[in-house]
């Protein structure tokens, strides 16, 4: 399936029924009166968060989405029949945006999850609801209102525990293939990966999930390469592990490129928890492995971890410390949870 993580899409509510003008002819019913019915309500517009979707490409082959009309009313005081909902199935963490990309109208992170966003126009009155006293026989019925429409966007943001970030070629792919089920394209060429990956990491009895974003470039901010686009899929990471391949010669350079797209990026991707790790250690020797990782851990601050995907050297405790961090950030937001709760409703015995 192609992976599709932004849709522009058109939806319109659907219009209301209008009202019917009809007077009651029955034999030997001398005064019959007026007996139209109102029209129906129009369709309503929903977007649903549903289980089984990964990808928005449904959305690249159908952009126009309209609910029915409601149906005008009828004589013998008969209501028209509303018009039938649409609903707009997305994948968890799909959020729902205004035409200029930037007003959030909603944010689906759990399945179930259900947003309207048009209501169906009201249906006009029939000539029934018009009579009076003074007004026997009206002869006159509303037209239905008219369902609101208008342009949205979705952009997909996956929902991962964990992102792998990096230069080209840097070993993410081999990475999340050692350690997890899933099988991403591997190749000795730039870009070889051109939209995320997902796999679910098993560390003993825990779990947890790792995404690979594609790689970045000096420049990347500016649509050098593939551009930033796909960094939006990290934002919900709770920790970010950025690899540098060994074999560089400059391993600061790549250092400092990654962080200053992650700073230009903005959307607190710098400010994240990162973890730093030198990959492809078998294939350097140890005096420059050495080298390098001290030159690393000087211009970052930090750890740095050594990796090595193919022999599985050091992976195992760079999994360890994500889950470390992730049960901290996880332990951390249900605390904030539990004070805005106490917050809202008051504190109680």
């Amino acid at each position: 399936m192609k992976f599709l993580d932004q849709a522009k899409v058109y939806v319109k509510a659907g219009d209301g029924g209008a009202g019917c003008v009809s007077f009651r002819r029955e034999k030997y019913v001398e005064f019959g009166g007026p007996d139209g019915g109102d029209g129906g309500k129009g369709g309503d517009v929903w977007v649903e968060c549903v289980d089984g979707l990964n990808t928005l490409i449904d959305y690249r082959y159908q952009q126009h989405f309209k609910a029915r009309k409601g149906e005008h009313g009828k004589g013998a005081n008969r209501t028209g029949k509303g018009g039938e909902d649409v609903v707009l199935k997305v994948p968890v963490g799909t959020e729902i945006l205004e035409e200029d990309q930037e007003t959030v109208i909603a944010d689906l992170t759990e399945v179930g999850q259900r947003v309207k966003l048009e209501t169906g126009g009201n249906g006009g009155f029939g000539n029934a609801h018009f009579k009076s006293s003074t007004n026997q026989a009206p002869r006159r019925a509303n037209p239905g209102l008219p369902g609101a429409d208008r342009w949205i966007w979705l952009r997909l943001k996956l929902i991962a525990d964990a992102g792998l970030v990096g230069l080209p070629n840097a070993g993410k792919s081999t990475f999340l293939a050692s350690v997890t089920a899933a099988k991403p394209k591997i190749a000795d060429y730039p870009f070889t990966t051109l939209h995320p990956n997902l796999g679910v990491v098993r560390l003993d009895d825990r779990e947890f999930v790792l995404a690979d974003i594609p790689g970045l470039i000096e420049g990347a901010h500016e649509g050098a390469g593939i551009g930033d686009r796909f960094l939006g899929h990290v934002e919900r990471c709770r920790v970010l592990m950025h690899l540098v391949d060994a074999t560089q010669e400059d391993v600061v350079e790549a250092y400092r490129i990654i962080r200053e797209e992650l700073s230009a990026y903005g959307a607190g991707l710098d400010e994240k928890p990162e973890l730093l790790a030198l990959s492809k250690c078998d294939a350097v020797d140890e005096e420059t492995l050495t080298e390098k990782r001290r030159a690393l851990a000087a211009a970052s601050g930090s750890d740095v971890l050594l990796v090595s995907a193919a022999t599985g050297a050091g992976t195992r405790d760079a999994l360890g410390l994500m889950l470390k961090v992730i049960d901290e950030a996880r332990a951390e937001d249900e605390a904030k949870a539990k004070a805005e709760v106490t917050r809202r409703e008051g504190w109680r015995p």
